[in-house]
């Protein structure tokens, strides 16, 4: 089968919790309601054969409401399907966990939760993965500055704000060509 013919056979099945489906290059992605995330992603996963979560992520659309995206990369074992799952959530709703589904959803889901501060309904282990326990803040966040925030921890990190401007690596806007335009080491003098 290919992703194609599964989308169809989603959109028959879900009716309308599909709220849209886009393809764009070759690429498959399904928009479904909040509440039917998790059974379409079961369903993918029993009836469908989408055996591997190759990502879960999410996007903040900062003023907007509902505020966050989630969005799951998965695919078949043989990489012959692969397919993009998006559901919108208000800042103050969980997600369904996927960690039921896909062992490998759990780290991808500590991640989203410590970056962008979107719960996961049981999930099993829902802890920071990158920043420290008791971290009051969510970086990932489009409200986040830019500058950071200053630290009270001294022993986990540094106490002062974090500028980005003349930080150690550095782009030229409009460079001639990419290589000349990718981050590279700033040359100190």
């Amino acid at each position: 089968m290919s992703a194609t013919t599964d989308v169809t056979r989603l959109t028959e099945a879900f009716g309308a919790k599909i709220l849209k489906t886009v393809e764009f290059r070759g690429e498959q992605t399904l928009y479904v309601e909040p509440a039917s995330l998790h059974d379409v992603l079961a369903k993918c996963r029993n009836d469908y054969g989408y055996e591997m979560v190759l990502d879960i992520s999410s996007v903040d659309h900062f003023g907007d409401d509902p505020r966050f995206e989630m969005v799951y990369e998965i695919a078949t074992l043989d990489d012959s399907s692969r397919l993009r799952v998006k559901a919108a959530f208000a800042e103050d709703e969980s997600v369904p966990t996927a960690t039921d589904l896909w062992a490998g959803a759990d780290w991808h889901e500590r991640e989203v939760w410590d970056m962008m501060g979107i719960p996961f309904s049981d999930h099993p282990n829902l802890k920071r993965i990158l920043m420290w326990e008791g971290y009051p803040f969510f970086p990932l966040r489009k409200d986040f500055p830019l500058a950071g925030r200053p630290s009270e921890m001294p022993d986990v990190a540094f106490s002062g704000v974090a500028p980005l401007e003349g930080g150690p690596f550095v782009t030229t806007a409009g460079g001639e060509d990419t290589v000349r335009r990718e981050p590279r080491a700033r040359i100190v003098e």
